[in-house]
């Protein structure tokens, strides 16, 4: 089926971290079991990275519906002085 993702921008200053929450990334794939879709991250942010919160300071390239809904998957911006804001898309 089709899918449609919905996700809203969010700003990240020098140093913040937002957990990404079903108000950022929300898509459908038209079945009954949005708990099986799994997001690939295909362009990681430029001043930081995506991260599970149980595993701070490692990147990750892919995480679940399921992570999101437990709140589970965070933007961490790297303070990198020069880059004082970023947005996740």
């Amino acid at each position: 089926g089709d899918i449609v993702l919905l996700a809203k921008p969010v700003t990240l200053t020098e140093g913040d971290r937002v957990t990404l929450t079903t108000d950022v990334p929300v898509a459908t794939d038209g079945t009954s079991k949005p708990e099986k879709l799994l997001y690939a991250v295909s362009l990681p942010p430029v001043h930081g990275q995506i991260e599970h919160i149980n595993y701070p300071g490692a990147p990750i390239s892919s995480y679940s519906q399921l992570d999101v809904v437990a709140q589970k998957v965070s933007d961490v911006h790297d303070n990198s002085h020069g880059a004082s804001k970023e947005a996740l898309r």
